[in-house]
């Protein structure tokens, strides 16, 4: 499961590359290298770019559940009633 993860993680770069440089340079490198835009072969790649982005945000999800679970809890804090 972790090569699918990586192989997804380095799709959506790859996606969010393409997107910088069409929104810096107006040029779609995957649209060029399809054809277009609305071929067949360009909208499969749009498709694996967004379920690569979803399937990243269980990623995500599960970074911040093991983080929360390692930070370390200070028990040393007087409650109002130690006081």
């Amino acid at each position: 499961m972790e090569k699918l993860q990586k192989l997804a993680l380095a799709i959506t770069i790859i996606g969010a590359l393409n997107w910088g440089v069409a929104g810096i340079f107006r040029f779609d490198v995957v649209a060029q290298m399809a054809g277009g835009p609305t071929e067949s072969l360009a909208r499969f790649i749009y498709l694996l770019i967004g379920v690569s982005g979803l399937f990243n945000l269980g990623l995500l999800f599960k970074h911040w559940r093991t983080h929360e679970a390692q930070e370390p809890k200070d028990l040393s804090v007087a409650t109002p009633e130690e006081a």
